[in-house]
């Protein structure tokens, strides 16, 4: 039972974060299934069928606020869909143990990614007038889908990363559109996994007690998103992905309790370190009168 409280409270933190900020759900809570021991597979599949309810809250409550992008979901949906259910069949193939180091490999990458996003590319980006093109929205929905499944997690830091990189929608429409799309990348993802493995494998209590959590935390998201500062949430977010995966690839490497004491040390005192810097600096951005303008236009997007 404190392991299903445990696992509810870090759903409503993980969807707090992802509808903040477009991403982190499925790679924080697919990290924390690895790491109390459920197979890399079965983690996977838990959290997308969470995320069916997720990021469907996510998704109306996106819609309510005016966040979402249509025309953006409607491109993006099929390739998601058939990007998610082919990762998921892909990664049941898979040896056990060459998946945990595969999934762990790629959460901490893309840790770092959520990381790199927030702690150098942060601000804000110059807005195009052209809309981006099928062209540039399918072979990403592809990629990111495929990720997703795989990896637990990718929908949110591909998306979301790339279309703000590109410039041609505002950030709050970014962060609803691809909340709003993952609702069917987890249905395919979700799909997927049914088709390639059994159902017995899939812990259903802890997939209950992630959406649970999630769930609650959608709307506050959503309304949130015009107001949080999405460096601070973004490096906390990929901190947290680099702390939980460098302790699982240290295991899988047979490195000693010391050793691992001393990594996780290491990499807990440079996020710590990295983490009171960005709050230290959107503090000094908010008493700055010209980027306080900057502030409130990206918030007003």
């Amino acid at each position: 039972m404190p392991l299903l409280v445990l696992l509810a409270v870090f759903g409503f933190v993980a969807q707090l974060v992802d509808g903040s900020l477009g991403m982190g759900y499925g790679v924080t809570s697919t990290t924390m299934l690895v790491g109390v021991g459920v197979a890399p597979a079965a983690a996977s599949a838990s959290v997308h069928f969470a995320q069916i309810g997720t990021t469907l809250a996510s998704g109306i409550s996106h819609a309510k606020m005016g966040n979402t992008d249509w025309r953006t979901v409607s491109i993006l949906a099929v390739p998601g869909f058939v990007g998610a259910f082919c990762g998921a069949v892909f990664l049941v193939s898979l040896d056990a143990e060459l998946a945990k180091l595969l999934v762990a490999t790629l959460l901490l990458l893309l840790g770092g990614y959520v990381l790199f996003r927030f702690l150098v590319l942060g601000g804000g980006r110059p807005r195009l007038k052209e809309r981006n093109s099928p062209f540039f929205l399918v072979p990403m929905g592809l990629f990111g889908g495929t990720l997703d499944s795989i990896g637990g997690g990718g929908w949110g830091p591909v998306g979301t990363t790339t279309l703000l990189s590109s410039g041609r929608l505002e950030p709050r429409k970014v962060v609803g559109s691809v909340s709003t799309t993952e609702f069917v990348v987890a249905v395919g993802g979700s799909l997927g996994f049914l088709f390639a493995m059994h159902s017995e494998a899939i812990p259903w209590r802890f997939t209950a007690a992630l959406l649970v959590g999630g769930v609650l935390a959608a709307p506050i998201a959503a309304y949130l998103v015009r107001h949080m500062a999405p460096r601070v949430l973004g490096v906390a977010a990929g901190g947290l992905i680099i702390f939980t995966n460098s302790r699982t690839l240290a295991i899988w490497a047979g490195a000693s309790g010391a050793a691992q004491a001393w990594l996780l040390g290491a990499v807990a005192a440079v996020w710590v370190g990295l983490l009171v810097w960005v709050v230290r600096r959107e503090r000094a951005v908010r008493r700055s009168p010209a980027a306080a303008v900057e502030v409130r236009e990206l918030v007003d997007a």
